[in-house]
């Protein structure tokens, strides 16, 4: 178990850092370094499943079944390349059972430890994501993939760029800080559990990296954590004390820090940005049903246009796309369920999703059950990974990687502390006893 926990902690910390070394330490290995990760989880699962860890269950065999099942459709209907269906198979066969042997290795310490570790990154990588927001795009903190002069940066407002801290790109960067505030809420209901210094350190860190990430993803996960941690104060209403502590200083900290030049640039952009974006896109209305619902309604409307079996596995990634055409594009769709019934046709495609679906609700609900049992943990971490379950982008390697590690963190915070399930085995083996001394 040691080595698996071990193992685990490797697949986080490449998750988090798999772009800096892309961009800055070994350029050269960009594409190989796209599925660094993809070892690892191997390892992880082979693993378990010898030591009997990781047990079977439908979610699994279904997921499965349509990655095999979707090689040799790609191959005979769709697009014919065997390493772009292998490629879009791995998610299926590979990174989604993940989640379950995550489930398995970490105990409720090992989700609270990441916890903390993840608040202590945030604190570099706020000032990391600040001097990319002021830096030309030729700086080397902004340098992109393979060492790309052009940068990273990906176009924001008013001739700054939105900036991807450590990962390739800035999709990274919004679902980083989707996670920590998913801690950050958790850890203002239990803040015995950590050092108040970090804590209302990271959540200013927070505060600062929603106007400089230039991101209404992150904007709209904040509100998202905001809305479970009403919930959890609904069902729990001895935690009211505690939030309004956070709230108090989060106040403070913006006040403090609203009237300093670079925050304030900061604001300035990020209005300008979700002000132009939300006019382009037809209003909030029109933003929420592609970027919440994912592109649900249209994939559903779209699907009789389809070839039953899709158009093969894997060509609805950027990196399959590259594959096939040499070029980095969306072949496909750019929203997840249009991706997976394009990739694969009406019937596995709707499998997939409906898989996610159930998968998903059960867990929110179960995650509410915790709730009434004192345990909000698994509830808060559903704020940010509930749509990464449903909904998240799976054909981009980051988006992936975090769906997978939060839908594992939500499960393992499921387990009992390790205490009560020694107690427990101790009170089973002195009932074992008792015949043998009778």
């Amino acid at each position: 178990m040691k080595r698996l926990r071990t193992a685990v902690w490797l697949y986080i910390i490449l998750l988090i850092f798999e772009g800096a070394l892309r961009k800055w330490v070994v350029p050269s290995l960009s594409n190989p370094l796209l599925i660094v990760r993809d070892p690892v989880a191997i390892y992880i699962l082979l693993v378990s499943r010898m030591k009997g860890i990781l047990r079977f269950n439908p979610y699994n065999f279904w997921m499965i079944l349509i990655g095999c099942f979707g090689i040799i459709t790609a191959l005979l209907q769709g697009h014919g390349n065997l390493m772009v269906a292998v490629y879009g198979a791995r998610i299926f066969i590979i990174h989604f059972p993940l989640m379950f042997a995550i489930a398995e290795i970490f105990t409720i310490q090992d989700v609270i430890r990441y916890g903390k570790v993840l608040l202590w990154i945030s604190l570099p990588m706020t000032a990391l994501i600040i001097a990319q927001f002021f830096s030309p795009q030729a700086a080397f903190v902004n340098r992109g993939v393979g060492g790309d002069m052009s940068g990273a940066g990906f176009s924001g407002a008013l001739g700054y760029y939105r900036p991807p801290g450590t990962f390739s790109f800035t999709t990274g960067t919004s679902l980083f800080y989707g996670l920590v505030a998913a801690y950050v809420f958790y850890f203002w209901f239990n803040s015995f559990l950590i050092n108040r210094f970090l804590l209302i350190t990271a959540t200013v860190c927070l505060l600062l990296a929603v106007p400089f990430s230039i991101s209404r993803t992150l904007l709209f996960e904040v509100f998202l954590s905001t809305a479970f941690m009403i919930v959890s104060v609904w069902y729990r209403p001895n935690y009211l004390k505690r939030i309004a502590i956070g709230i108090i200083i989060f106040l403070a900290a913006f006040y403090l820090i609203e009237n300093q030049g670079f925050f304030s640039t900061g604001t300035e952009v990020f209005t300008a940005r979700f002000t132009s974006a939300n006019e382009s896109e037809g209003g909030l209305n029109s933003v929420f049903m592609d970027r919440f619902l994912g592109g649900m309604i249209y994939a559903v409307e779209n699907a009789p246009n389809m070839p039953f079996f899709g158009y093969g596995l894997g060509m609805g990634t950027n990196a399959g796309a590259q594959m096939l055409t040499g070029q980095v594009s969306f072949l496909i769709a750019e929203q997840e369920w249009g991706r997976i019934i394009g990739e694969m046709g009406l019937l596995m495609g709707f499998i997939i999703i409906i898989v996610r679906i159930v998968f998903g609700v059960s867990t929110l609900s179960k995650g509410i059950r915790e709730l009434k049992l004192k345990n909000a943990l698994p509830w808060m971490l559903l704020s940010f990974g509930f749509i990464q379950i449903l909904q998240g982008q799976w054909g981009q390697p980051t988006n992936l990687g975090f769906s997978i590690i939060s839908g594992g963190l939500v499960l393992a915070a499921f387990n009992k502390p390790e205490d009560e399930e020694e107690e427990e085995e101790n009170i089973l083996a002195e009932e074992v006893m008792k015949p043998d001394e009778v």
